[in-house]
């Protein structure tokens, strides 16, 4: 019996990443890109004169890698989430009602003692 030599995947479970981009920041910028074709094909229409048209798409085609980038390293794959879901979270709880506390002989919080 002849001896196989198997190539290990070792990048099973990574997050894709593509030019320092990770997970679905590749798909902002791409969207962004396409959102800015269309800001230029509206320009164009318009009448805006081409050069103006180009630099408005190149100013904000900077801001839009520059922002994408600076979230990328910040949050990466799963940050950006964690965070949104923290802000959702109370920081505390208000109870205006001793009766949460009482309990009847049954269990629940509806009976006084």
């Amino acid at each position: 019996m002849a001896n196989s030599v198997y190539q290990i995947n070792r990048g099973i479970n990574k997050s894709i990443e593509f030019r320092g981009l990770k997970a679905q920041y590749i798909w902002y910028l791409g969207g962004g890109l396409v959102a800015l074709v269309i800001v230029f094909a509206i320009c164009y229409i318009i009448g805006i004169y081409p050069l103006i048209c180009v630099a408005i798409v190149m100013g904000a085609g900077t801001l839009l890698f520059v922002k994408v980038y600076a979230m990328s390293r910040k949050y990466g794959q799963y940050g950006m989430m964690k965070a949104a879901a923290r802000r959702q979270v109370p920081r505390f709880i208000k109870v205006r009602s001793r009766k949460v506390f009482l309990l009847n002989s049954e269990g629940n919080g509806t009976g006084n003692r």
